[in-house]
This record gives C-alpha cells, sequence and structure tokens, in this order.
C-alpha cells in the first residue's frame, strides 16, 4: 500500500475565523477520513489574512477530492485547494 504526502491550503472566510478552531476541526476530519501524521502551518496572504496549510499522510488509493471537498465545506472556510501531491513510499 503506498501513501503520498499532501499539503493543502485552507483559506479562512475572513480575519474573524479563529486558526486554531479551524485547526482542530481540519484535523479531526483528515484523520476520520484516514490521514496520518498531520502537522500544521500558516502562511500569511495579505492584509493580515492568514491561510493554513495541513500537511499530511494519506493512503495512495484513496479519493484526494473527497478529502479536500470535507475540508472546503466546514464552517469558516473560503476554500482549500491541493498545493503539493508527492508519493511517499510503498
Amino acid at each position: 500500500m503506498a501513501v503520498v504526502a499532501i499539503k493543502i491550503k485552507i483559506m479562512p472566510e475572513s480575519l474573524d475565523v479563529s486558526l486554531e478552531e479551524l485547526q482542530k476541526k481540519a484535523e479531526e476530519k483528515a484523520s476520520k477520513m484516514g490521514a496520518m501524521n498531520i502537522s500544521f502551518t500558516e502562511e500569511n496572504v495579505a492584509f493580515g489574512l492568514k491561510a493554513l496549510v495541513i500537511q499530511l499522510a494519506y493512503p495512495e488509493e484513496k479519493d484526494t477530492n473527497a478529502l479536500e471537498t470535507e475540508l472546503s465545506e466546514m464552517e469558516g472556510v473560503s476554500s482549500s485547494q491541493i498545493i503539493d501531491y508527492r508519493r511517499a513510499f510503498g
């Protein structure tokens, strides 16, 4: 079974969205879908707005579109986009 390393950028709807709360929700959703080794970083976008970048290991045979869609449908999220996808090992 191969594993892929994925980075997904999650854009909050506004400056008022708590990135800490967003991180908790994203970690819960991703782990329920089979993600492992989940970590987060913040990325400056513009005018004080920060994006949340989630890095995770994910089974290659699972649908990454479903993961991306689940994250983008969270409350307070404007969009989510896979920004890096690499085969890790397998």
